[in-house]
């Protein structure tokens, strides 16, 4: 294998250990956000599009190559060509051999080089996602924690205008509360009264009838 395959083989060889490290529950999400936010990640980072569309580039030129040698070693002239010679029939099968090895491993390194690209910024996202919901959870209960300390009434530290509503708070409650209560009596006052004008409404119609009555026996 020449010396620029055996890059190729060597990057698709890291590239597989990239990979198995981030499918085995070896590294969290919250470990590989830290080591992407550290600072010589953020230092690279500057130029990391620059490195992957340079080595993205490198990647599909060799994988083109691979393609282009396994079609002239496979192609019907030089089979024809090397038919009828045992040696140059060797020859050519074994090019096409590296020809096809080669552009299988070309085309994974191209395609573990996009998918590896992609999981790094699925981790980031999820990792952003993650900061950005404990931190709203974390705002939820203080607040939760303030408007209970506004509902147990004044504390130290407390400035005056929050201590001037809270008495009027509880002045207005009190109020609620007496209203309330006379409301209840007032209620209960005019039930009284309007019982008491029923009876006296039932006395009226016996007293008008018993008038009634005598006035009929006086005219006979």
């Amino acid at each position: 294998m020449s010396l620029q395959w055996t890059l190729i083989a060597t990057v698709l060889y890291f590239e597989m250990a990239f990979m198995l490290l981030l499918i085995l529950p070896i590294l969290s999400t919250q470990r590989l956000h830290k080591i992407l936010k550290s600072k010589f990640v953020q230092g690279v980072k500057t130029q990391a599009g620059w490195y992957f569309g340079c080595i993205l580039v490198i990647l599909s030129l060799f994988f083109l190559d691979a393609i282009r040698e396994m079609r002239k070693y496979a192609s019907p002239e030089v089979k024809e060509e090397a038919h009828g010679h045992l040696d140059a029939e060797m020859q050519n099968n074994m090019k096409l051999f590296r020809a096809q090895r080669n552009f299988y491993i070309s085309g994974f390194s191209l395609f573990l080089w996009l998918v590896i690209r992609q999981i790094i910024q699925l981790i980031a996202q999820q990792a952003n996602l993650l900061a950005q919901n404990e931190a709203s959870m974390n705002q939820a209960r203080q607040a939760a924690v303030a408007a209970q300390a506004l509902l147990d009434g004044p504390r130290e530290g407390d400035s005056d205008e929050i201590k001037r509503l809270k008495e009027k708070l509880s002045k207005t409650e009190e109020e609620l509360k007496k209203e309330k209560t006379n409301s209840a009596a007032l209620k209960s006052q005019a039930d009284s009264v309007g019982k008491e004008y029923d009876r006296l409404l039932k006395e009226h119609e016996k007293v008008q009838k018993v008038v009634t009555e005598q006035g009929d026996k006086k005219d006979e």
